[in-house]
């Protein structure tokens, strides 16, 4: 029994192995628009399309980031400065977009753009910081989507929408997992309206990676910020001892993020490139062998898991 049962498991990998490693053909007449290219995974990722001889249209913030990737690039990729928290901006990176792709339509849209305010917990920050995160984590996904999808279904090209791991696992930051818990959702839902119209809709679910939304220096300056912020009543109930056993926590974790990008960006370029994109990525050894993991198992040991290191608050029972 178990050895029949191995060998239908090792069909099945197999199977699978052949399946995705099938890759589309005429790639270089097919174009990907990508958010979020200043830095980090859009930045890299645009640089491993073009050098594959995709027709890379890559959406920066500024127009130093789009500068300094026009200077690492061919002269195939063209820029475009998008906001995804503005309408017109968005309207018209469309617009300029459909110029570019003409009859052929858009073959990847890859939603990167993606901020992280800090982590620390929940009512230490602002309602500010929740709207602003949320703003370009999730409703600038969707409206950036809601507007290149007539292009991208043309194509029956691909949807790649950058999720977190915490978006599958909710774990400290608790305005950036809201963000990408509702990434998730929005995707599921997408991924199966839209395979009607020969579209394939993949997530990508990095873990813990070094990148500028997760520089140390940057974080925890906004801890700092947030604990100096928080009414007299928050302090006392957490206590300062809490804060620096927490920051320093904190501080240390950051040093162990990962800094091989091409792990995310790999899965990134399969998606759009294999004939049978997976629908998730799970992208990193820690999302694969410990977030996943806990992500099955009953609530009550999960949360005894995560939290069993956190430091206690002054006035915890």
């Amino acid at each position: 029994m178990w050895l029949c049962l191995a060998v239908l498991v090792g069909l099945y990998y197999l199977l699978r192995w052949y399946r995705e490693r099938q890759v589309v053909s005429h790639l270089r007449d097919k174009y990907i628009f990508i958010t979020g290219c200043d830095s980090g995974f859009g930045n890299l990722l645009a640089r491993q399309l073009d050098a594959r001889g995709l027709r890379v249209l890559a959406a920066c913030l500024t127009e130093e980031g789009a500068e300094q990737l026009r200077r690492q690039t061919s002269d195939r990729l063209e820029t475009v400065i998008l906001d995804v928290t503005k309408t017109d901006n968005i309207a018209a990176a469309t617009q300029w977009v459909k110029e570019h792709v003409g009859h052929r339509g858009l073959w990847g849209l890859v939603n990167n753009a993606g901020t992280f305010h800090t982590a620390c917990p929940t009512e230490w920050l602002a309602l500010e910081a929740y709207m602003n995160t949320i703003k370009v984590n999730l409703l600038g996904l969707i409206e950036v989507t809601l507007n290149m999808l007539p292009l991208v279904r043309k194509a029956q090209g691909r949807i790649v929408n950058v999720s977190s791991i915490l978006g599958r696992v909710a774990f400290l930051g608790g305005v950036y997992c809201s963000s990408k818990y509702g990434v998730e959702g929005f995707t599921d839902v997408l991924r199966r309206e839209l395979q009607h119209f020969g579209v394939k809709v993949s997530i990508i679910e990095p873990g813990y990676f070094r990148t500028g939304m997760t520089d140390q220096k940057r974080i925890t300056e906004k801890i700092k910020q947030a604990w100096e912020e928080v009414p007299a009543h928050i302090k006392e109930t957490y206590g300062q001892k809490y804060f620096d056993a927490f920051y320093d926590d904190i501080k240390q974790g950051l040093l162990n993020c990962s800094t091989n990008l091409n792990l995310v960006t790999d899965c990134m370029e399969h998606a759009l490139t294999s004939v049978h994109p997976r629908t998730r990525y799970s992208a990193g050894w820690d999302a694969q062998f410990f977030f996943i993991p806990v992500s099955y198992l009953p609530t009550s040991l999960a949360d005894y898991i995560l939290t069993r290191s956190w430091p206690k608050p002054a006035q915890a029972v």
